[in-house]
Order: C-alpha cells, then structure tokens, then sequence
C-alpha cells in the first residue's frame, strides 16, 4: 500500500532531479558565455593569420620580381601599365588578384592587387633602372 509518507518521498526526488536539471542548464548557458568569445577570437585570429601569410607571399614575390626587373628585365616591356605574370610556387597561395608592371621612362613600378581588399592588402615596389 501506498503511504503518504511514500508519496513525498517521490515528491522530493522528483524535485531534486528538476533542481539538478536547472543547475546544469544554468551550468551549460555559463560555459558557453565563457567558450563563445573564445571560439570566435580563435576564428578572427586564424583569419588575420592567413592575411599576414598572404601579404608576406606577395611581399616574397614581388620583391624578387622587382630584383629581376631591375636588373635589366624591364627592357623586354614596353612604357606604361602592363599584366605581369608572378613566377614562383607561392603563387598558389595567393588569393585572386592581378599584378601590374608600370613603366615610366626608367622609373618601374611593380604591384600585386588582390580582387578583393577584404582579404588581402595591396603590395606595392617602385625602383629606377640602371
């Protein structure tokens, strides 16, 4: 038989677990308060990352395709702005952009463009030919 005395027994448990449960909820939602900022400073970080990457890949490459032309390679062009094509296999690493080789007289102008400024930053040499 069932005795009052055994019913607020199951009462209490039945609140202990609904108390427990709330714990853990209120548990849970500060752990993500805590983790959330983190994950996402991670994500930037990663990003800014790739961006420092990037500029010093074309930084490398433009830098040796400006000692390259300033070493007499800019007389195989012709005055003006002109698509120059980056030799080196950290091309790939690149996001998408252009270079363009810039003459004037003996003043020559290398630069490396990306498509979108979001992603990566201009890269800019200028040097006078001997």
């Amino acid at each position: 038989m069932n005795t009052g005395r055994d019913k607020s027994r199951v009462d209490s448990r039945g609140e202990e677990r609904g108390m427990l449960s709330t714990d853990l909820m209120i548990a849970l939602a500060i752990l993500m308060l805590a983790v959330m900022p983190l994950a996402l400073s991670f994500a930037q970080e990663g990003r800014l990352m790739r961006q420092s990457y990037q500029k010093a890949a074309a930084m490398e490459l433009i830098d040796g395709e400006m000692e390259i032309l300033l070493a007499g390679e800019w007389r195989a062009f012709h005055e003006g702005s002109q698509p120059y094509e980056l030799h080196g296999a950290s091309t790939k690493n690149l996001p998408p952009g252009r270079t363009v080789l810039t003459l004037n007289g003996k003043s020559v102008r290398l630069e490396w463009l990306p498509e979108k400024d979001n992603l990566a930053t201009r890269v800019i040499r200028e040097g006078v030919a001997r």
